[in-house]
């Protein structure tokens, strides 16, 4: 039997998942995203200094298929910035050092991660704060304590508009 390396395993296994479904007379919407969540699952920062916040967050969003990156500030959020690619951002605003607003407009003048759909997350939400968040690029603004429904679902929606052709 031939060994297999890591990317032919991972080839082999979703030929193999996508061959079987080919096959079934019929296949549901939702089996077949199922399916697409667990071979290719979306990364998403968060970007939270709350740890009791960053817990329920990794409770509520791991059983959906996602993999999560937390940063609790702008220092940790550094060593995350690397090569592997980030397909949502929630960012919190009150953060120590560098606030979220300030990261937000890092984060939208770079070239590759401008185009990142941007969800603030936070307890500070006057106004002011929510009118800020959309100025500097946000594409939505969830106030703690947030509905755990329409945080999956807004997620859900921003990750299938950035998969649309442009």
């Amino acid at each position: 039997m031939k060994k297999l390396n890591t990317n032919e395993l991972i080839l082999k296994i979703e030929k193999l998942a996508k061959q079987r479904m080919a096959s079934d007379s019929v296949v549901s919407l939702d089996k077949y995203r199922a399916l697409k969540n667990k071979l290719e699952p979306k990364t998403l920062l968060i970007i939270e200094d709350d740890e009791s916040m960053q817990k329920a967050l990794i409770r509520m969003l791991e059983p959906e298929g996602y993999i999560l990156r937390i940063a609790k500030d702008a220092s940790e959020l550094t060593s995350l910035l690397d090569d592997n690619p980030v397909d949502l951002i929630l960012l919190d605003i009150g953060l120590p050092w560098i606030n979220g607003f300030e990261i937000a407009e890092m984060l939208k003048q770079h070239k590759d991660l401008k185009t990142i759909p941007l969800v603030f997350v936070s307890g500070q939400a006057m106004d002011e704060d929510v009118k800020k968040a959309f100025e500097l690029g946000a594409d939505d603004f969830l106030k703690k304590p947030f509905d755990v429904a329409k945080l999956k679902k807004t997620i859900k929606v921003l990750l299938k508009i950035k998969e649309q052709p442009k």
